[in-house]
């Protein structure tokens, strides 16, 4: 198959990566197109840092490239892209030995000199609609300080499946546990962003599924 061949828009995630493994460059361009947004979220949030998310996310795609051959439909595409980009995070964050725990709500410099925008701000919101209820205007940058707080193991269920709408248990494949302990991951992230989210001054809630409920 050569690099212009046509896709039809109901193509499979699946099938998308196949194509590219035979060698269709747009198939690519749809995979990144349709999950660069949502996968940077997940990315930024584990680690914490907008400047190390861009690069984490381009070492996501490139390693998607050199690893195309070794892609198996075994597995849903995205478990096995997630897969990729959490253990990237995890590695990016060893190497930082000297990290400092930096809040999406603390003010990043940027290449143009807007010092006092939260990173939480700079956030994608293209494609992102499993976040649901999260982009609520007065809600978010709240939601973003009290899911900043979270263990990291219980933020990344919580990002996976609320603003990747990663199903549980692909979460479980993602991150190396059971799907009871994701499930147990997340009852705990909700609780905890409850109570935070509480002191934060918030009326509102979360619902067992995760959707945020603003007052």
């Amino acid at each position: 198959m050569g690099t212009g061949g046509s896709l039809a828009p109901e193509t499979s995630d699946e099938q998308l990566m196949l194509a590219f493994q035979a060698g269709n460059a747009r198939a690519f361009d749809a995979l990144v197109r349709k999950h660069r947004a949502p996968v940077f979220n997940f990315i930024l949030r584990f680690v914490g840092h907008r400047a190390r998310a861009e690069d984490v996310l381009q070492e996501t795609w490139l390693k998607v490239v050199r690893s195309a051959r070794e892609y198996e439909p075994k597995a849903r595409f995205t478990t096995w892209l997630y897969t990729i980009a959490r253990n990237l995070c995890v590695d990016s964050t060893r190497k930082e030995s000297y990290r400092q725990t930096t809040s999406l709500e603390a003010p990043s410099a940027g290449a143009d000199g807007d010092e006092g925008r939260p990173l939480g701000e700079g956030l994608p919101d293209a494609g992102a609609s499993p976040e649901r209820g999260a982009h609520n205007a007065r809600l978010r940058p709240l939601l973003e300080r009290a899911l900043s707080a979270l263990p990291e193991e219980q933020r990344e269920v919580f990002v996976l499946r609320e603003y990747s709408g990663i199903p549980f248990k692909e979460i479980a494949e993602v991150t190396g546990v059971s799907e009871n302990t994701v499930k147990s991951r997340m009852r705990y992230a909700l609780e905890g962003l409850r109570r935070r989210l509480g002191e934060l001054g918030v009326d509102g809630d979360l619902s067992e599924d995760g959707r945020t409920v603003a007052g």
